[in-house]
């Protein structure tokens, strides 16, 4: 039997819910990937970086944009030792400006995905998965990236059903 990895990068604190910035204890990101983490009994995996992001939602989202104009590549704190182990790797992440955070570009890139299944989802207030797909085909090369599943972040929690439909298709 295979073995599924769920890798993905999440913010707790200020977050942009509904119209209006709220203090979230776990990022949405997080709450969707223990939902699929439980559906599949695969590993967790957290992306944290180096330097964290600021406190406040507003500096974040412009500390965010400033990495993706300079194609930035945010130093993180640890990998996992070897994805060798893994055939099905679920790549979680909220969109930000139209695509995944770079710690996510940082994290895919180090490592060779050749063979490697991926299964992107993604958080958002309504962006949906941006170009986020189309940026995992090109940084997730030799891996097949298929189709992936969009959250409204706002209700993630309440969004069980239908990460279960989608994992129920893809597993």
């Amino acid at each position: 039997m295979s073995k599924t990895l769920i890798v993905y990068y999440s913010r707790k604190g200020e977050n942009y819910v509904n119209g209006s910035v709220r203090n979230l204890a776990k990022g949405n990101t997080e709450v969707v990937a223990e939902m699929i983490a439980g559906m599949t009994g695969g590993d967790l995996f957290e992306i944290d970086t180096v330097k964290s992001y600021a406190a406040d939602y507003y500096t974040c989202i412009e500390e965010a944009k400033a990495e993706l104009r300079q194609n930035a590549r945010p130093e993180l704190k640890a990998y996992p030792d070897s994805l060798d182990g893994y055939d099905t790797i679920f790549v979680g992440y909220p969109n930000w400006w139209g695509t995944m955070p770079m710690a996510m570009f940082t994290f895919l890139e180090h490592f060779d995905l050749t063979g490697k299944r991926i299964l992107p989802f993604c958080t958002n207030e309504g962006s949906g998965m941006g170009v986020s797909e189309r940026d995992l085909k090109k940084v997730c090369k030799g891996a097949r990236v298929e189709s992936g599943l969009s959250i409204h972040g706002a209700e993630a929690a309440e969004s069980r059903s239908q990460v279960e439909a989608w994992v129920r298709k893809l597993v």
